[in-house]
């Protein structure tokens, strides 16, 4: 940080620091204000932006708030008479690092700026820390330091570089097209196409010819000859999404290619050879498919020969803080917000949460939030009400899985005389009211419960 840009109005301080910081080592320019600062900033790139409070044309907050909006990153210290500390305080409160009241000593300027020098170089060692973790719990797209999910890494990792099919099964939501994408990309046919088809998303008339293609007159529609996703991909990656979806009669043809790694198109007479490696995914539980008579046994052996199974979110818990620091990041640069995080209720709340939809429903519960959201923070008030409802004591306790009538309702009974007396203060006349119970009565439970108030 040897770079410093002085910006006063007077012109004996300007000369005064130029000459003092010059000595200790600076490169030094000056402005006369704050419009002059900012077209200095852009041609001279200060590290350290010292500048006064009170100047004509822009003054010293309006500076800093330019500097802000456009993102540069020079450290601001402001300086101020006596009589302006109130707007030095407001400055800082803006953005600004420190302030220097005048008049001040030389040794003071000089000190002020080598504690600037030494946050900063906390700061970037502490970014290159962070990119460090960070760096070290991604794996291609997927954030994560669960031990379950650097084990399903370990295993992309061993089993990337084989043609083998992989079938990929877990809840919806979980981040299955994720690891799909993350084998394609760790094995050597990464040059190679990635192409993806939700095998229920397609009307089964036309999910033959998306997946073989067809031949010109196939059929009314086929004015022309079409490849189809099978042919898209040679020499890359399939990803068969929701592939217990897909009807019998394609499950035979699926089949035939995944043995022979030839294919023939709708109305064509020749088989076409494709070199395609398969990834299949699935929420269901083809097992039971199999069972069931709905997915055939034969197709089921041959696309299971490298299970990945991707655990639900409320099994790894400890990935949310990190997800939800990805998504804040991801969404105020999308958004254009600037919030800071999770107030310390709305963190716990999230991290309480069973998460149903999974990684999605998190992605998708942190943007709403954040458009929402009145102050830097989210707070429980910007969560959605299913959330919310996991704070409410009684609702928990319904919702554990207790099936004793007796032992619900005393728990029940417990916290609503705790309510009652916290929100009557202790006074348990006027609580036993609110509770539709005798005084009497609610001493005895008070007993019962212990309960001190």
């Amino acid at each position: 940080m040897r770079r410093v840009l002085v910006v006063d109005d007077e012109e004996n301080i300007r000369l005064v620091l130029r000459t003092l910081l010059r000595k200790s080592g600076y490169e030094v320019a000056v402005a006369d204000n704050g419009e002059s600062a900012l077209a200095l900033v852009d041609s001279f790139a200060p590290d350290v932006i010292l500048t006064d409070v009170r100047m004509p044309k822009m003054g010293g907050l309006d500076l800093l708030a330019a500097l802000r909006a456009r993102e540069n990153p020079a450290t601001v210290i402001v300086m101020s008479a006596y009589g302006n500390v109130d707007l030095a305080l407001e400055a800082m409160k803006a953005g600004a690092y420190d302030y220097v009241s005048k008049p001040f000593k030389p040794d003071e300027i000089v000190l002020v700026l080598r504690k600037a020098e030494e946050r900063e170089s906390l700061r970037r060692e502490n970014r290159a820390l962070r990119e460090q973790i960070r760096s070290e719990q991604r794996f291609e797209t997927i954030l994560a330091k669960s031990a379950p999910m650097l084990a399903i890494f370990r295993m992309i990792t061993k089993i990337a570089e084989y043609k083998t099919t992989v079938l990929v099964t877990g809840e919806s939501g979980v981040g299955k097209e994720l690891v799909a994408r993350a084998i394609h990309a760790r094995s050597s046919r990464q040059a190679g196409a990635f192409v993806a088809i939700n095998c229920g998303a397609i009307p089964e008339a036309l999910l033959e010819s998306e997946l073989f293609g067809h031949k010109k007159g196939a059929f009314t529609d086929a004015v022309s000859d079409r490849r189809g996703l099978f042919e898209e991909a040679s020499g890359g990656t399939l990803l068969l999404d929701e592939i217990g979806e897909l009807p019998l009669p394609l499950q035979v043809k699926l089949l035939r290619v995944l043995q022979e790694e030839t294919l023939r198109r709708v109305g064509d007479t020749r088989d076409t050879k494709v070199d395609v490696r398969i990834i299949a995914a699935t929420h269901r539980d083809l097992a039971a498919e199999v069972k069931a008579g709905r997915f055939r046994e034969d197709l089921y052996y041959r696309i299971n020969v490298l299970p990945v199974v991707i655990p639900p979110l409320r099994e790894r818990k400890e990935d949310v803080p990190l997800l939800v620091e990805h998504f804040l990041t991801r969404n105020n640069a999308r958004l254009g917000t600037s919030l800071r995080g999770l107030s310390t209720d709305a963190r716990k709340l999230m991290l309480e949460y069973a998460w149903p939809g999974n990684v999605r429903e998190l992605e998708n519960t942190i943007e709403r939030a954040m458009v929402l959201a009145e102050g830097d923070l989210i707070e429980v008030g910007d969560l959605p009400e299913r959330l919310r409802e996991t704070l409410d004591p009684v609702k928990a306790q319904l919702a554990s899985g207790e099936l004793s009538i007796k032992k619900t309702s005393a728990a029940v009974e417990e916290i609503l005389i705790r309510r009652a007396l916290q929100k009557t203060k202790g006074n348990r006349t006027r609580a036993a009211e609110i509770l539709e119970i005798s005084h009497r009565a609610l001493l005895y439970k008070i007993k019962d419960y212990k309960i001190t108030e």
